[in-house]
């Protein structure tokens, strides 16, 4: 596997590969690998002849306050699982490279960007879009695979994909849970024993959700009630939002008529966890 730290020499890895005819893939990360990510990059090989995995903790997405400079780092664990994988090129840019002095251009997430995460976490997805137009344009890829855990930035990225005419195949990869149904995470290694028992709430919660529109609930505003019952019973989790959604636009739903996204967020101890469902009625 080779490592790449340059913007240049990325590029010019991927023009000649280009060039030669090859299908590039790429799996944006931050790092600090788990199954979730290396299910991505089974998918990138059977999506392309070349995998690139992007490791970049992105300071833009960041709000004050929140975790950049906690946020869990291993580079030589990643290295190791991905030569396993055998990936063929990581990239891992320093933020100076990606962010140069000057820099002052950004993309909008525009509309998508204003519902879920995007009410409590302003800025976060300009920072997204912002980083993974600027991967788009070093890697040059032919396809970008993303993990479904999170929804909102999978359908955001395709936006901006289609909005901005990259001609990149945009993939969404199924979540992947532990065995207790808890989604994969890299902030699940803030919980302790205690917080990581009560992480499974988010799970029981979609399906308590799942259950009630197979039995005949369709009133989104009694689902949504009855996730947050479930969710508040675990002492250490505290709401941040509960959401029935259209799975396109993430505008609120009255009711489940076809399919509808249930998305949530919670805060246990020092990790802010999300989760989210398709229902269908």
């Amino acid at each position: 596997m080779k490592v790449i730290e340059k913007v240049s020499e990325m590029q010019k890895w991927s023009e000649a590969e280009r060039c030669a005819g090859r299908r590039i893939a790429l799996v944006p990360t931050m790092g600090f690998l788990h199954e979730g990510h290396l299910s991505l990059v089974r998918e990138g090989k059977k999506s392309g002849d070349r995998v690139v995995v992007s490791l970049f903790v992105n300071p833009a997405q960041f709000a004050p306050g929140e975790d950049y400079g906690s946020y869990p780092r291993d580079l030589e664990r990643d290295r190791l699982l991905l030569e396993r994988e055998r990936v063929d090129v990581l990239f891992h840019p320093p933020a100076e490279a990606m962010y140069p002095n000057g820099h002052q251009t950004h993309v909008e997430a525009g509309p998508l960007g204003r519902f879920l995460c995007g009410l409590s976490r302003p800025g976060h997805f300009r920072g997204v879009t912002t980083v993974v137009a600027k991967l788009f344009n070093i890697v040059r890829p032919h396809v970008a695979i993303f993990g479904l855990k999170d929804y909102q930035q999978f359908q955001i990225v395709r936006r901006m994909v289609a909005d901005l005419h990259f001609d990149i195949e945009i993939i969404g990869h199924p979540i992947v849970r532990e065995k207790d149904g808890l989604a994969m995470s890299s902030r699940n290694a803030y919980l302790d024993g205690r917080e990581r028992g009560a992480a499974r709430c988010l799970h029981r919660s979609l399906k308590k959700a799942a259950l009630l529109v197979r039995q005949g609930e369709r009133e989104a505003a009694r689902i949504v009630s009855a996730v947050k019952e479930e969710i508040e019973r675990e002492p250490l989790a505290r709401v941040e939002y509960v959401s029935l959604c259209d799975p396109c636009s993430l505008e609120e739903l009255e009711a489940v008529d076809g399919e509808a996204l249930l998305a949530l967020a919670v805060r246990i101890g020092k990790a802010r966890l999300i989760d989210n469902t398709l229902l269908k009625a």
